[in-house]
């Protein structure tokens, strides 16, 4: 399987060498592309001082053009999947391979890198937003997920395609939530994580607030309109 890492960056001078590093030692047979979204730091330069492969966006866009862009990348160089991967060090590409393995064995659309299956207790309020996240995913789809709020997901070859040209797809949950209504197959396999390496989290409460009102108000209205 071809697959290619997308690690969209914003303001992440201070993890992407690590993170770029860390995933090539240890997937040495997996791609990368690094989406520099319009960073006002040292990002762009530490890409192109250390040889690391990336594009530049001129502004910034969002997590939602960042990723379509990766997307694209992958579909016009022939990828056959392609994994979402945090820039800030997070995801552990150590799982790449079982998340691989996964989407084989069960034809799948979507692999999801689970904490909660992995023995993670999500607590606080990123914790019971998930699990709110993951009741509405099972009463619109019946698709039970333990860790929906899980940035790091494999994609098939046909989710290449579709979030390359989707207008309205977005590599958040309810997104997952709506691929899998309309019959997509999603499984989960468990993995670790671990905290932010450097930098600053954009997650604060008031950015916590509205992203699960967005979600969960896209997973239970707006979803049926599109």
């Amino acid at each position: 399987m071809k697959i290619l890492a997308i690690i969209p960056a914003y303001n992440e001078q201070d993890c992407i060498e690590q993170t770029v590093r860390s995933l090539v030692s240890t997937c040495p047979n997996i791609d990368y592309l690094v989406v520099n979204d319009g960073s006002t730091d040292a990002t762009r330069e530490i890409c192109e001082q250390r040889g690391i492969r990336h594009v530049n966006l001129s502004i910034n866009s969002g997590l939602a053009c960042g990723f379509q862009t990766g997307m694209k990348y992958a579909l016009r160089h022939g990828y056959d999947a392609a994994v979402q991967f945090d820039a800030d060090g997070q995801h552990l590409p150590e799982y790449i391979p079982a998340m691989a393995d996964a989407m084989a064995e069960h034809n799948a659309d979507i692999v999801i890198a689970s904490r909660v299956l992995a023995g993670e207790n999500l607590t606080g309020a990123r914790g019971a937003g998930s699990r709110l996240i993951s009741l509405l995913i099972r009463l619109t789809s019946g698709v039970r997920l333990t860790d929906p709020t899980s940035g790091m997901r494999l994609y098939n070859r046909h989710m290449l395609d579709l979030f390359a040209h989707g207008r309205d797809l977005t590599p958040e949950p309810d997104t997952v939530a709506l691929i899998a209504r309309k019959g997509g197959k999603v499984v989960e396999v468990p993995a670790l994580m671990q905290e932010r390496q450097g930098g600053k989290s954009y997650l604060d409460l008031p950015h916590v607030v509205r992203y699960m009102s967005r979600i969960c108000s896209s997973i239970l209205f707006l979803q049926w309109f599109r």
